[in-house]
């Protein structure tokens, strides 16, 4: 009776695993439309959802039903853009929209693309998603015509904290072969700009099956841009004025209960 494409670890049913293809873009609407399905196959069964993540831009889209910018793809301009290299396209936005490129992955040219193609069809810069988040009055959760309350929660561990994890989750990965799914990708025949926009450790791991970098510098450089990533998620989420930040799990417990008790 669970919609496709989720796993059960445990006890617990996990929704949108594999639910995107390699070799096509996934968008923030297509991850919405997916989302709200299986909101609702949780409802359903009287169950609570827990959305982890991730992308700011995604959750608070989902949470919030923020409207998505209404820029249909330019074929014409996108083979364009993609002729040009990350740093000119993130240099041509910074000129363009100087608040988007703040936030933007400025080494991930599909958003990068994406972003210049609002701004240059709009004539405007990429509207800013003020969301329910942004005030302190509001904390509920808009899905479906449903008005529910929200709890939010936001692991801060302290910064040596976080960068052992990031550390420790980063070799992890290397030893569960990450490296061998690259090589699996590019026998499939992802190209490598393909693999420039799926994230950061495809992108260095194929550098490194390239040559261009050696073993220790592809994980230094994809360990610091790691880093990098966190510190944009921070500054995304730090504008909920609803989340609660924790640094002990025990917080997280007191918040929980009051939450489940709260009617």
């Amino acid at each position: 009776s669970y919609i496709k494409n989720l796993y059960i670890s445990g006890e617990i049913v996990h929704h949108l695993i594999d639910v995107a293809s390699p070799k096509r873009q996934f968008t923030v609407a297509q991850y919405k439309k997916r989302a709200q399905k299986a909101l609702d196959d949780i409802y359903r069964r009287g169950k609570l959802p827990i959305i982890c993540g991730g992308t700011g831009q995604y959750i608070d889209t989902l949470a919030y039903d923020l409207p998505i910018p209404n820029v249909k793809p330019n074929p014409a301009l996108r083979k364009k853009l993609t002729n040009k290299t990350t740093r000119e396209l993130f240099l041509m936005l910074k000129n363009l929209d100087v608040r988007r490129a703040r936030t933007i992955d400025s080494h991930n040219p599909r958003r990068l693309i994406r972003a210049l193609e609002i701004v240059l069809t709009t004539g405007k810069p990429v509207p800013t998603l003020r969301h329910p988040g942004l005030d302190p009055g509001s904390d509920s959760f808009r899905h479906e015509g449903r008005n529910d309350k929200v709890l939010w929660l936001g692991l801060n561990p302290p910064r040596e904290k976080l960068y052992h994890n990031i550390h420790k989750r980063l070799l992890a990965r290397m030893r569960r072969g990450m490296v061998a799914e690259v090589q699996k990708l590019k026998k499939n025949g992802i190209s490598s700009r393909r693999l420039q926009a799926l994230g950061l450790e495809y992108r260095y791991i194929n550098r490194y099956l390239e040559g261009r970098l050696s073993k220790q510098e592809m994980l230094e450089q994809l360990e610091r841009e790691i880093r990098k990533y966190a510190k944009r998620q921070m500054t995304w989420f730090k504008r909920n004025q609803q989340m609660h930040w924790l640094k002990q799990k025990e917080k997280a417990h007191t918040l929980v209960r009051a939450f489940l008790a709260f009617d």
